[in-house]
């Protein structure tokens, strides 16, 4: 399945197809693609990074391993993901934000890996525009790592696409967006002394790569983001999906009663 233009959406309808994307790559996480001492969580905050953000807890140790919570094996691996872009910030690179507060969900499970979906609100507005970023950077700096899925086009607050405000406030990087290929996916491997960017770009009517979330340092499964974009997807109201993808408003879309809403 193409990934779609969602621009000319309502951000009502853009945040239930959001919804259950998020509860997709959640289900399929539990489901056999994390080690037993891991799991995920839907509608977690943490650093304050949003109400729809997913947040994996782990046991507090560095080499996650086993099967999966509930049974199937965990895909683990300490192979380098083979991704088109790649960006480093080595030899212990200091990140310009530091690391004031430890952040702990209220289990007391420590908090080691989130996944994010870029919604339009995240750049609405100068201010949630930088609050994002700002965030972003400082679970890196935090060493959490990263997954971050933006299906928009760069805007005039992100010229060059969201990784690359990214790796500037955490250290300076920087990253050049392909223009034909502008919407971002890129997993962020966050250790002590490396910081290393993963990076998939695509565009409007290609599909989802699989991409890695690393639980340690060296250590990532793939998330399966065309498979459970594609169940997302097929979750949602027929009307609302000619919405999306003849973009025609929803008050001439026809009920099933024969009238106009």
């Amino acid at each position: 399945m193409p990934m779609h233009d969602w621009r000319p959406v309502a951000a009502g309808l853009y945040h239930h197809f959001h919804h259950e994307w998020i509860s997709e790559i959640s289900r399929s996480l539990n489901r056999g693609l994390l080690p037993r001492d891991h799991y995920a969580l839907a509608e977690q905050v943490a650093a304050g990074f949003g109400p729809d953000v997913l947040t994996l807890q782990g046991s507090g140790t560095d080499d996650p391993g086993g099967r999966g919570s509930n049974g199937g094996t965990a895909l683990l691996t300490k192979t380098k993901p083979r991704i088109t872009h790649t960006a480093r910030l080595a030899g212990g690179v200091q990140p310009r934000r530091k690391s004031l507060v430890a952040i702990r969900h209220v289990s007391g499970d420590r908090i080691v890996a989130m996944i994010e979906i870029v919604s339009p609100g995240n750049k609405s507005t100068t201010n949630a525009f930088r609050d994002f970023v700002e965030k972003a950077s400082e679970l890196l700096s935090r060493r959490i790592h990263l997954l971050l899925l933006d299906p928009f086009p760069p805007g005039p607050r992100d010229p060059n696409g969201i990784h690359d405000a990214i790796w500037d406030d955490f250290a300076g990087g920087s990253f050049e967006l392909p223009r034909d290929k502008p919407l971002t996916m890129v997993a962020y491997e966050a250790d002590h002394f490396d910081t290393q960017a993963y990076i998939e770009t695509i565009a409007v009517g290609d599909e989802l790569p699989d991409m890695p979330l690393f639980l340690a340092p060296e250590c990532h499964i793939l998330v399966p983001l065309e498979a459970t974009y594609r169940a997302a997807w097929d979750a949602v109201p027929a009307r609302v999906q000619r919405v999306v993808e003849f973009a025609e408003p929803m008050s001439t879309l026809p009920n099933p009663n024969g009238t106009h809403a």
